[in-house]
């Protein structure tokens, strides 16, 4: 379970958002549906801090809905304890979260500093970032490992100037099971996940999906949640598999093109160094298998074995 540093500060700050009007061309998602409830929110935010926060209206959900970057929305912000929290769920691996991220937590602070002096001589005070990435793609990684926005940086000498630290948690089912046991939700979350692509190995994906929700209200899994916005959930499922798929066949086609232009570890341009500098992160810590760190990178076992070689 991963466990972040927070404030314990019970005062309440003066921070205020205004709320923009929502974009209707995003396509929400089940996880974003699932957590966007206050007493669902709160207690995956307790689970993930070890913390046993009681009231849902003590965290307050400072989304922005028009946060948009290239047709993709954060998932969820809110403040707690004086300190911002942005959870992401991603599908698939994506090593450039820190920067977007970044771009996003700028945005929310220049909402909260808006009517607010930054000439002034006093110290204009906000909250302590926290950056959560919820992860339930079909490349298996560890259960808790960590995107730098310092791995991004051309020729980087020294210590960064500026860094983000996204925390990725895997939250397929089997993994990390002490976060699950202190979430449900999550945990059926997971369980709904998994029998989707289970069906979805061998039948036609919108068959598969329905199969997989009537499946789960028969076992109480997710049960009021899946009754109460079947359809909904149907339609984000099936958007949200073939958009997994989509990344997928994208990314292959990116390798293969990188391969050809006789780029070594197969990234467009501009992933390669973030690929390796990861992979170099991962080797340094001992705590993964050369598949993981492969699986986790997009390296190859060779490019991988490589730079472990290298740096004996």
């Amino acid at each position: 379970m991963a466990k972040c540093k927070r404030n314990r500060n019970r005062a309440k700050r003066n921070f205020t958002f205004k709320t923009p009007a929502a974009n209707r061309n995003y396509k929400d998602t089940v996880f974003r549906m699932l957590f966007s409830d206050r007493k669902n929110l709160l207690s995956l935010y307790n689970a993930v801090n070890q913390s046993n926060y009681k009231n849902p209206e003590d965290l307050e959900i400072v989304t922005l809905e028009n946060a948009i970057y290239m047709g993709i929305k954060n998932d969820l912000a809110f403040i707690m304890d004086t300190n911002l929290y942005l959870y992401e769920h991603q599908s698939t691996y994506n090593p450039n979260m820190p920067l977007r991220d970044l771009f996003y937590i700028c945005s929310e602070y220049q909402k909260l500093v808006d009517k607010k002096s930054l000439f002034s001589s006093t110290l204009q005070k906000i909250p302590a970032p926290n950056f959560i990435e919820f992860y339930n793609g079909s490349t298996v990684i560890s259960d808790c490992t960590e995107l730098r926005l310092s791995s991004a940086f051309e020729c980087l000498t020294g210590e960064p100037k500026l860094e983000l630290i996204v925390t990725v948690l895997n939250v397929n089912e089997g993994h990390n099971a002490d976060l699950m046991q202190h979430c449900s939700m999550l945990k059926e979350y997971a369980q709904y996940v998994a029998r989707v692509r289970h069906y979805a190995s061998d039948m036609p994906l919108n068959e598969a999906v329905k199969h997989a929700v009537d499946e789960c209200i028969r076992e109480g899994i997710l049960a009021e949640f899946l009754t109460q916005n079947r359809n909904e959930v149907i339609s984000m499922s099936i958007f949200e598999y073939d958009k997994e798929l989509e990344e997928k066949k994208l990314r292959k086609a990116e390798f293969e093109a990188g391969r050809e232009a006789g780029h070594e570890a197969g990234f467009a341009e501009g992933e390669n160094h973030a690929a390796l500098e990861i992979a170099s992160r991962m080797l340094q810590s001992d705590k993964f298998s050369l598949d993981e760190i492969a699986n986790f990178s997009g390296l190859s076992i060779a490019e991988v074995k490589k730079l472990c070689t290298d740096k004996q």
